[in-house]
Order: C-alpha cells, then structure tokens, then sequence
C-alpha cells in the first residue's frame, strides 16, 4: 500500500485546511520525518479516542475494523487502506518537500493505529494510548504487577517477549510479537504511547537506525527499574514500597527526548 499525496486547489502556494491537521494548527514540516510519523500517529487517535471513550458508534465501528489489522502488513488488509492515520499522514507528507521512506511511514502508522485498536477493544474508562508511557516501561510495570520481585524481573517471561520483539529481523516478527505484548497490556489495563512507537517502528525499519532504536526499548525497560528504585519509599515497618515502575516525569517531550532521536 502506498499513499499518494493528493494536491488540492491551484497552485504551489501555502498548504489549504485539507492538508493541515484537523485542529487548522500548520504541520511543523521541519521536523525529522520519525517526529512526523509520530504526529500523524498521535494526531489520529487524539481524534478517534475520545469518540471510542464515548461510545459514538462511527468509531467502535472503525476501531473493530482496525482490530483485524493488528499484527498484520498495510498491504495485507485491503479494507483498511485510508484508515487508521493514513490519512493524517498524508496530509503531513503532502506539505512535506523531502521524505523518503513513505513505505516505511505508512507501516509505521498502520501497525501503531491497529495495535492501539487491538490494546483499546472494550475499554471505555481510560484510553491506552498515553504518552507517558513507553514501550519498555509499560513491559516493566506489567512485570510488577504480575508480583515479581526484583530478583526475579531479568528472568520474567514479559522480559523475553520485549527481547523477541528486540531481536526480531523482520518487520512481520515485530508485528506478531508487539501484539502479543498488547494483549497482555491490554488485559492489565497498562497504556501505552503508541505515537512514540509509531517512531521508533519507523526508524526500525531503517537498517542503520535499527540497533538504536533496540537500544531505546532495552533503555526504557532499565530506567524504569531505575526510576522504580528512586522512587522507593520505605515503610512504617522498615520494608521498601515501591510507587511506579515507571517514573512518569521521564516520559517523552514533543521532540521524544534527546535519546530517542538516535545515537
């Protein structure tokens, strides 16, 4: 599947309202093209969120439509071709002069929309997209929350699934073993920042981005346990509580945080 910017109006002017984002906020298009992904991502379910925790029937049907795409290629799943943040990104791509990797942005938005479908199926109180969660860190909480002790957490069966997911080769084995960590989320109601996922997705496809983008995931999953530790507080009966598993105050700024943009 492969998205064709479509122009509107005469000319080569400034961009009309039908390629900037719903909000008529322009599209920053100096960005890395991975922060673009990330917006078109982040702009899509900020719009369909809020409709789905309210239970407007247009989008619990497009959410159930989304769902069978989860796990699966763009190309796969012919009835979801212009859902699911394809259209944001073509409007961001539209006002864009340079981005190279279409392919790659199309897949990226597509596996993030779709898993966010699968993670959101039947929740109507909160929305599992959250952009102070990362994918390392939302691994590391369900960890705690299944009552592992710190001992115990480097040899958690959750930690194998994320290093699957790390060490897959192909874009294929990252979507089968993303989606089985979504289920498992979604069954503790864990959210995850599926804009910032959308990113990393990108760039992971990018053979020379790749190794930096396994090391974001296996840094996310270790600065959770770091920030867990700090957080630390003992008890009345000397005994240590932990507050988070994930110290929220490290979650992304617009940019991704410095780390995130690669090495």
């Amino acid at each position: 599947m492969t998205i064709t910017p479509t122009t509107t109006g005469a000319g080569a002017g400034a961009p009309d309202a039908s390629s900037a984002p719903r909000d008529g906020k322009p599209v920053a298009t100096d960005l890395p093209d991975h922060l673009l992904v990330a917006r078109a991502t982040g702009m899509y379910i900020a719009r369909i969120q809020p409709q789905y925790l309210a239970d407007t029937s247009a989008a619990v049907a497009e959410l159930a439509r989304l769902r069978r795409g989860a796990g699966k290629r763009a190309h796969q799943v012919q009835d979801l071709w212009g859902v699911g943040g394809t259209e944001e990104l073509a409007r961001i791509l539209e006002v864009r002069e340079h981005f190279f990797r279409r392919e790659y942005a199309e897949e990226a938005v597509f596996l993030a929309s779709t898993l966010w479908a699968l993670h959101q199926q039947s929740g109507r109180d909160t929305g599992m997209h959250d952009r102070r969660q990362n994918l390392g860190g939302a691994v590391r909480t369900l960890i705690r929350l299944k009552g592992a002790s710190a001992e115990d957490e480097e040899d958690s069966p959750l930690r194998k699934r994320l290093v699957r997911v790390g060490t897959a080769e192909s874009l294929d084995s990252v979507a089968v073993r993303l989606r089985e960590i979504v289920l498992l989320l979604r069954g503790a109601g864990e959210p995850l920042d599926y804009a910032r996922l959308a990113g990393q997705l990108y760039r992971w496809q990018s053979r020379p981005d790749r190794a930096g983008v396994q090391r974001e995931w296996g840094r996310e999953f270790h600065l959770a346990a770091a920030s867990a530790a700090k957080k630390a507080k003992p008890s009345s009966a000397g005994s240590v509580e932990n507050a988070e598993a994930i110290d929220r105050s490290l979650a992304p700024d617009e940019e991704y945080g410095g780390y995130a943009a690669g090495e």
